[in-house]
């Protein structure tokens, strides 16, 4: 702590009752708390991709406000050998000047540049939202539970909190009727009142009016309420006020009656009054004029004196109908040379009745429900192409049985499978998810890092179910989109005429092996807690290649290409044998229940023409299918419902005989 607050703060005793140090700064002599620094593992511990925890040292002012946010440790695979570390610690620098006491949610990269909210909205980094979506729920939840115990104000209850004024309540007032009910508060402070707040002070004594007359006089009025806003500013000016706030945004007029200018002589239009300041449960909340007319507002008894509207935006949380209060700094001064400031805050409460109002009390779910929102179109679209790639694969005699037009469906699901669901949605399933699950089930015993990537935990859902029945094909064939792109760039290499390696079958049988073991070494790695893990699931490229769209260092490029370039030489080669994804799959594939793809007693003895044109190598001499093996491009189920390819179908269809095939178990 004392590294990271060095000399002239000083780092105070660690709280006895929660891992949170007061970080102190002099002032006039005095030690005042300047903020609390605590790490977010202490205190919200939310696994991340790589299945442990960020660590993030935060600082909190004592207003809720973040000092300062740093990465201590973090373990996100995309910032570790992907993106580096220097984007996530140029996100985690968004949230300084922001408050705890807001809904941050993160935003697209470049939202904020785009008009959204800076107070509500952190820009994402693109290639991370699911990592980013983690660390932001671990800044909040770490800063909130802080707030809670040193701040003390109860800011979960408020974030997200719905509060209209109901448009159907109004009836006519005048001013002092409102006054009367409680609408309209008044607030006084006198040249008494002033003078002992300045007691003992270089600028005592200063005034020289009567202690009884009025110093500050303010009138105080929300006016989202019908029944406060139009009556004081009446109904055109208070719809057209309405229709400038934002949803969910409030409204607070601020009058003087008195002397003293509430908002000073050097005031902005637009700008946050510097002496005028809202509270509700413990902290400050953000106020800005609205910088609108001026001229001719307010009915009959409202005070002509200077005047702002302060607009209040729905992501603050605010609750009109409960407790609130505004405060008022008076700033007295000395000395024409060497001007010596002073000054005093004065507060008066205020709060209306809650049958002016519908409230909703905040229920937006766990914060990762928010990823799903975000991405609702992406999962729509995802969700659609699974409903048309099921039907397709299990009628087999139909668009599959048509060759050429089933070649032309197989060439548009890969190009969508790497275009949308890899390039756009970043849906690529990794071994890093197992690797997460693995440290997930020995240190933190918690998954839930899997909700803030829907796109890719609604493949793994649709995965396992398809393991179970048809095996690890389904996805290595059509929704993988590393694998997508090596068929697209074989297909676009058909005209160069590259002459395929025949691998020998012993060699073959070798190299398949090498996916296992790599398999193993990685989750072993990952159990032990050994950072090794994260450096063999290098030998993926699907971070280079899909994530990060090649746009990494040169020997990360280098592998990627190289893999793709073997694949033009040796198909889909990566898969065949390095691919450790593939091999857990492979490996659950095993509990399959269906022998899917169908066969004939004439095949591999004497036809073996499947297994010649079976790329994979997953079809044997005796013309069973390895399943394990097998990446469910159809090509031999064409082949068997083709009369005119299948040579059993040619030579019986000659003898005058109809042959059907059938499923056999595999080998």
């Amino acid at each position: 702590m004392e590294r990271y607050f060095p000399a002239p703060l000083v780092v105070g005793q660690k709280d006895e009752a929660a891992p949170v140090w007061p970080i102190l700064k002099q002032e006039a002599g005095a030690y005042e708390v300047f903020a609390y620094a605590f790490e977010s593992i202490d205190l919200a511990p939310i696994p991340g991709f790589g299945g442990t925890p960020p660590d993030l040292l935060i600082a909190l002012a004592p207003d809720g406000s973040f000092r300062d946010v740093r990465v201590i440790a973090q373990h996100e695979p995309v910032f570790l050998e992907g993106l580096g570390e220097a984007p996530l610690f140029a996100f985690v620098e968004q949230y300084v000047g922001l408050s705890a006491r807001r809904a941050i949610r993160v935003g697209r990269p470049n939202a904020r540049a785009n008009g959204a909210a800076p107070q509500a909205v952190v820009d994402g980094v693109s290639m991370a939202t699911a990592s980013t979506r983690v660390i932001n729920e671990t800044i909040l939840a770490a800063s909130l539970a802080v707030a809670r115990r040193k701040l003390g104000f109860g800011a979960p209850a408020q974030v997200g909190l719905k509060v209209e004024a109901r448009a159907d309540l109004f009836e006519p007032l005048r001013f002092s009727q409102l006054l009367a009910r409680g609408y309209v508060a008044r607030f006084t402070v006198t040249n008494g009142e002033a003078e002992a707040a300045f007691k003992g002070s270089a600028v005592e004594g200063q005034s020289e009016s009567p202690p009884e007359a009025a110093l500050t006089d303010l009138v105080i009025a929300y006016l989202n309420a019908p029944a406060i806003g139009r009556n004081l500013l009446g109904e055109a000016r208070h719809a057209a006020l309405m229709r400038e706030l934002g949803p969910g945004d409030h409204a607070v007029m601020v009058v003087s009656a008195g002397p003293l200018n509430p908002l000073g002589d050097d005031f902005v239009l637009g700008s946050v009054p510097d002496r005028l300041s809202i509270q509700q449960e413990g902290l400050t909340i953000n106020a800005r004029d609205m910088a609108i007319e001026r001229r001719g507002a307010g009915m009959d008894g409202l005070p002509a004196g200077p005047w702002t509207i302060l607009r209040i935006g729905s992501q603050a949380g605010f609750d009109p109908a409960a407790l609130w209060s505004l405060s008022e700094k008076i700033v007295r001064e000395r000395g024409q040379i060497l001007v010596e400031r002073v000054a005093r805050d004065f507060a008066t409460r205020y709060a209306l009745p809650a049958a002016l109002f519908t409230r909703e009390s905040p229920d937006a779910g766990p914060s990762w429900t928010e990823s799903w929102r975000a991405r609702s179109v992406e999962l729509g679209l995802i969700a659609a192409s699974l409903g048309l790639l099921v039907p397709v694969l299990v009628r087999q005699r139909g668009l599959v049985a048509d060759q050429p037009r089933f070649g032309a469906f197989r060439l548009a699901f890969l190009a969508f499978t790497l275009l949308f669901i890899g390039w756009y949605a970043q849906a690529q399933l990794s071994i890093v998810t197992l690797v997460g699950l693995v440290r997930a089930a020995a240190a933190t015993h918690d998954l839930s890092f899997l909700l803030y990537d829907p796109p890719s935990l609604l493949l793994w859902g649709f995965v396992l179910v398809s393991l179970v029945l048809w095996g690890r094909g389904t996805f290595c064939g059509w929704l993988c989109p590393f694998g997508a792109l090596q068929e697209l760039a074989a297909w676009l290499a058909r005209p160069l005429r590259l002459r395929q390696i025949a691998v020998p079958p012993r060699i073959d049988r070798a190299l398949r092996l090498v996916k296992y073991a790599l398999l193993a070494a990685i989750l072993g790695a990952a159990a032990l807690a050994s950072p090794l893990a994260d450096s063999l699931a290098e030998a993926e490229p699907f971070k280079t290649a899909i994530t990060l769209y090649f746009l990494r260092a040169t020997p990360f490029v280098v592998y990627g290409i190289g893999l793709i370039i073997l694949n033009l030489f040796v198909y889909k080669g990566f898969c065949r044998y390095l691919c450790p994804l593939g091999a857990g799959l492979a490996l659950a594939g095993r509990l399959r229940m269906l022998d899917w793809i169908p066969r004939r007693a004439e095949c591999g003895s004497p036809c073996q023409l499947c297994k010649v044109r079976c790329r994979y190598g997953a079809i044997a001499p005796s013309g069973a299918v390895d399943y394990a093996e097998c990446f469910q491009c159809m090509d031999c189920v064409t082949i068997i419902h083709d009369p005119g390819q299948c040579v059993p179908q040619v030579v019986a269809r000659k003898r005058g005989r109809v042959l059907v095939p059938q499923a056999v178990a595999a080998e």
